[in-house]
């Protein structure tokens, strides 16, 4: 449902997590969802049975990515 993903090399590493919310899932029959054969892939909408979009769960996960993470996000748009 949150698939996170880091790739190493060259000395850098970098780093992604992906939460599928409303996306339309047909895609994916067309590739290797992070490399695992014969894994499916979900969305919170498919999950909960409901349109779920982005709006609906930025804030609380991003509240909960700080309280786990025990870190201060700053936004990129904000000044500073």
């Amino acid at each position: 449902l949150a698939p996170a993903g880091v790739h190493c090399g060259n000395y850098i590493t970098s780093h992604g997590l992906a939460l599928n919310c409303c996306t339309d899932l047909t895609w994916f029959d067309h590739i290797v969802p992070c490399g695992l054969e014969g894994k499916g892939v979900t969305s919170l909408s498919h999950e909960l049975g409901q349109h779920v979009t982005v709006s609906h769960v930025l804030e609380p996960f991003l509240d909960s990515f700080q309280e786990v993470f025990d870190c201060t996000l700053v936004s990129s748009e904000s000044p500073g």
